[in-house]
Parts: C-alpha cells; sequence; structure tokens
C-alpha cells in the first residue's frame, strides 16, 4: 500500500513541475513583452513564436531533476539541501535549454525572458516542494503517511538512531521497536521503544507487527551475525538499512557514494567537489574584483605610507600552508620592520610589539594589512571565506598537541573565518580555533560563507586580539 501511496506522490510531483516549468515559461513572456520590469523599445513578438519552446523546457527540466535524484524519497534531506540541488540543476538545465533553443530555432529569442524564466522557475520549485513538505509534515502529525521502523541492535547504536529520528517526527518515521541478542532484555523497553524480540525472532515480528523498514544496528563485535539476519528475511517485502557502528573513526563529513554500484562509506573527506567546488572559486573570483575594483585607491595610499614611512618592501611574503597541505606565500602589507624576526625565529605578535613600525600597529588593528590577500584568492591559493592559513613552522608544534589539527587544511584557506568571527584570531586558544574551523568544514556551504562575510563586516574588521 505504502509503495502504491509513493507512486501516487511521485506522479503528483512530476505532474506539478510541469505545471510550475510551462507557467514559468508563460510567465517570463508576459514579464518581458509587458515592459513591466524593462521597457520594450521594438514591437513585442507574439506568443506563438515561444510557445513551442514550452516542450523543449518541460523536457530538459524533467530529465535534469530526475537525473539530479529530485524525484528520488527525501524524508531525510532537508530543504535546504534540496533547494539547493535544484539551484543546481536549474543553472545546469537553462544553459542546455539555451544552447539548444539557439542551435535548433533561427529565431532571435530574448535573453531576458530566459533569465526570468529561471528565476521563475528556479523559485516556483523551491515553493511548490517547499508547501509540500509542510502538507507532509502536517499528515504526518495526524498520524498519516508513516513508515514504521524495526531496529535491529538495542545497543548505544541503536539508541542514537531512536533518538536521531524522535528529534525529527516530519520525516513521518516511527520506531515500533528493538531487535536484541540479550535475552534478558525481553519484555523490557529502550528509551520507551519495546524490545520485540531475539535475532533470531525477526521472521516472526514482521509477521505479527507493522514494519515498514528494517534498520540493522549491529555494534562491530556482531557484524559476523549480519549473514544470518539478512538469509532470514531475504523475502521479506521490507525496506532494509544499515548503519555501520564507524562513528569513532569518521573524522570530516563522511558519507556514502558508489563506485559501479559499490556502496563506499566515506571517513573524511572534502567539501569542495563538483559543483561545490565551481560555486565556491566563482563566487571568490566575482567578490575579488568588486573588492580589488572597491579598494583600489585605499590600496594605493597604504602603498604610499608605507614606503614613505620605513624602508624597505611594501609587501610582506610569509610561508603558510593551504589546501591538501600545499605550501604558498601568503601577501600582506609589511607592518613589522624588514629584519623583525632576525633574532627571534618564527614567533607569534603579542601585544604592543616593538616590532611593528608606527603605521603597521594601525594596519594590524584594522585588519587593512591583509588586504593584498585578495590577490592569492584570485591566484586560487586561498579563498574568501575558510579556516586561517598558518605557517609550516608553527604547524609541526599543533599537529602533536591538538587532535585533528591537520583536518582544516581540507578547505582551502581563506582571509577570514568561523573561528575569526567568533573571536579566535591571533595569540588564542589553538584548540578552540580548530574547533571552529572543523564545525565550518563539516557545515560548509555558499550561504555559510556569505553569513561568515557579513559577520566580518558588521563586527567590523577591529579586533582585540589583531596584535
Amino acid at each position: 500500500m505504502l509503495k502504491k501511496y509513493s507512486q501516487v506522490f511521485l506522479t503528483s510531483l512530476f505532474l506539478s513541475d510541469i505545471l510550475i516549468i510551462a507557467l514559468s515559461w508563460f510567465g517570463a513572456y508576459y514579464l518581458r513583452v509587458g515592459g513591466y520590469v524593462i521597457p520594450v523599445y521594438k514591437s513585442a513578438p507574439p506568443l506563438s513564436v515561444y510557445l513551442p519552446l514550452t516542450i523543449y523546457a518541460v523536457i530538459i527540466w524533467t530529465i535534469a531533476l530526475r537525473v539530479f535524484g529530485l524525484y528520488a524519497p527525501m524524508r531525510i534531506v532537508s530543504l535546504f539541501e534540496e533547494a539547493t540541488q535544484i539551484i543546481k540543476t536549474s543553472l545546469l538545465a537553462i544553459l542546455i535549454f539555451i544552447t539548444v533553443v539557439y542551435f535548433v530555432k533561427e529565431y532571435k529569442y530574448s535573453r531576458v525572458v530566459f533569465f526570468y524564466f529561471w528565476v521563475l522557475s528556479t523559485s516556483g520549485l523551491i515553493i511548490s516542494r517547499s508547501r509540500l513538505r509542510a502538507f507532509l509534515r502536517y499528515l504526518r502529525e495526524k498520524g498519516l503517511n508513516l513508515r514504521f521502523v524495526l531496529i535491529v541492535g538495542a545497543g548505544e547504536l541503536g539508541q542514537k538512531i531512536l533518538s536521531s529520528i524522535n528529534r525529527h517526527p516530519e520525516l513521518g518515521l516511527r520506531v515500533a521497536g528493538f531487535l536484541t541478542r540479550r535475552r534478558e532484555k525481553l519484555a523490557t523497553k529502550v528509551s520507551d521503544a519495546p524490545i520485540l524480540g531475539l535475532y533470531e525472532d525477526i521472521k516472526k515480528v514482521l509477521a505479527t507487527h507493522h514494519i515498514d523498514q528494517i534498520v540493522l544496528a549491529l555494534p562491530l563485535e556482531e557484524h559476523f551475525r549480519l549473514k544470518t539476519i539478512m538469509e532470514a528475511i531475504d523475502d521479506e517485502m521490507v525496506d532494509i538499512k544499515i548503519v555501520p557502528d564507524f562513528f569513532d573513526y569518521i573524522s570530516l563529513r563522511g558519507g556514502v557514494e558508489e563506485l559501479d554500484n559499490i556502496p563506499i562509506i566515506n571517513l573524511r573527506d572534502s567539501p569542495l567537489y563538483g559543483w561545490n567546488r565551481i560555486f565556491k572559486r566563482c563566487f571568490d573570483i566575482l567578490f575579488s574584483i568588486i573588492t580589488l575594483t572597491i579598494f583600489s585607491p585605499l590600496l594605493v595610499i597604504i602603498t604610499i605610507l608605507i614606503k614613505l614611512t620605513s624602508p624597505g618592501p611594501v609587501f610582506y611574503r610569509q610561508e603558510r600552508m593551504g589546501l591538501d597541505g600545499k605550501l604558498f606565500a601568503m601577501l600582506k602589507f609589511r607592518t613589522m620592520r624588514e629584519d623583525a624576526e632576525k633574532v627571534t625565529g618564527p614567533v607569534w605578535a603579542k601585544e604592543e610589539d616593538k616590532r611593528r613600525t608606527k603605521l603597521g600597529a594601525f594596519l594590524r588593528k584594522m585588519s587593512l594589512d591583509e588586504l593584498p590577500q585578495v590577490i592569492n584568492v584570485l591566484k586560487g591559493e586561498m579563498s574568501i571565506v575558510g579556516p586561517r592559513p598558518e605557517r609550516p613552522f608553527f604547524i609541526q608544534q599543533f599537529k602533536e598537541r591538538v587532535p585533528r589539527y591537520m583536518l582544516r587544511h581540507k578547505m582551502k584557506a581563506g582571509i577570514t573565518g568561523w573561528a575569526q568571527v567568533n573571536g579566535w584570531r591571533g595569540n588564542t586558544s589553538i584548540e578552540k580555533r580548530i574547533e571552529y574551523d572543523i564545525f565550518y568544514i563539516e557545515n560548509w556551504s555558499l550561504g555559510f560563507d556569505v553569513k561568515i562575510m557579513w559577520l566580518t563586516l558588521w563586527k567590523g574588521f577591529r579586533n582585540k586580539h589583531a596584535y
């Protein structure tokens, strides 16, 4: 029955998407020819010229949505993740659409119509799916459209799964109970969920309880039981999922992917791959060009002042470690004497540091010495947002005493970062800085980058730990 409901839901979603795409194309046409935003100076083309392209749009978008997995079950996917996937899909689809249209059709169509169409279709798909999620959430709160889960394994891992399911009632999952290997646990409860039987009772439990999904949550030392359990339920019409007991080994953005239909578990991975890498790089280039354009007069003024107030070069190049442990020369405006580390060697700058020039003290206090790093961003050595890069000399010390320190190099180094906007900058706790850096990498998104940039501007460049 649930399979039938699922097919009805997917069919409804498919038809809804077709309607939104078609209406968005008509809406884009009328927005343009009506001159509501941009005036039309020539006679508007008739709708009959644009009407046939609706078929192209519908076919391209529905294929793209299917290829990108947007017709797969998304109970455990957040709205933000789905919206991000829709934006990526729409970007690719509009490029294919424009290419196909200009190769197949001889008529010169308005580029503005294509832009309006992309905005309307993307917004429409996101809004429609958010409304659908709200409707499903309402149904699930009323006890409808639920899936009942049997957790095989009543240990710590199984209890974590139960807690996660209970924290997200909007997913429509309900835990019917547990199976355990310990006979003394029978007729008891684990976190308010009943123990329904032993591992070997699984077929009997499936026969006497309504179960839609089985989650295998065995501890590592019990994985040898998997074969027996799987043989027992081989012909059962239920969804089967397995949660490997690898939590202690997952250190950064763990996940599952496939290689020729072989599931591979990632214990550690970088978020910068595929479209993520392209979007972040484009964002960095665009923002760097804007920054250089806006601040070019200030850069010229600082350059002149440095030359007038102290002997030595304008820029200071310092070796830092970036993405995947690669070294690069990070640029800064020179704020100290040219021989600042001749006697001491590499040391942290400190408050009232006598090695600073008078202008340098001001530049460091206002973080203006960091502006030349925009050039590092344009070269691809850094990003606008990311963990601050450190010198190899200090890295050798930190990685020996700070757990997971080197994981910060799975993301491109940044001019500003989550640790910096939260006050962990300069000569502060390395442990707290790493904690914030790892949180940033594990939760990275372009939206998170924009938030950090906004906080950087909101809190100002001035920092009490900038010596």
